[in-house]
């Protein structure tokens, strides 16, 4: 019975250690959905939480007076594209780890669904980012800045 038990979660070991290194050490993936798989996706997702850790919180120190008009556009398109492909990637990662223990079959549709989120990201924080009121800087102080009221003549 000692035996029987350690003989399977020794095989579960090799299958997950088999899965990981075939993950991380692919460098072709079998489809353009497989947005983690291989090495550069891996170094593009860090690279890509780096540059939202340091230029999001920049973006908001700086003051509206210098960031007003094309830099702001630029800017949150920059940010749109970053997150937008930031959770593409990052979606694939949890629906490679999750996804098979249901059903090996239903990863294909959700990478598409994935793809498909991260596009409509895209769409929406590109979108926010043209907005002529402040871009993606003027729709998160919005949030707590509080209406003007208006008077009535």
């Amino acid at each position: 019975m000692l035996r029987m038990s350690y003989s399977a979660h020794s095989s579960t070991l090799r299958r997950h250690a088999a899965s990981l290194a075939r993950r991380g050490m692919s460098t072709k993936s079998a489809s353009p959905l497989e947005a983690d798989a291989g090495g550069v996706a891996t170094h593009a997702h860090h690279a890509m939480t780096t540059f939202l850790v340091v230029a999001a919180p920049a973006m908001f120190a700086v003051p509206d007076s210098m960031t007003d008009g094309f830099l702001d556009k630029a800017f949150g398109l920059l940010v749109a594209v970053n997150v937008s492909a930031h959770s593409w990637i990052g979606l694939n990662y949890v629906a490679t780890d999750y996804v098979p223990k249901v059903s090996k079959k239903l990863l294909p549709p959700a990478r598409l669904a994935c793809a498909g989120v991260a596009l409509v990201t895209l769409g929406g924080l590109s979108k926010i980012a043209l907005n002529n009121k402040g871009g993606i800087k003027g729709t998160v102080k919005g949030l707590w800045n509080p209406r003007p009221k208006e008077t009535e003549e």
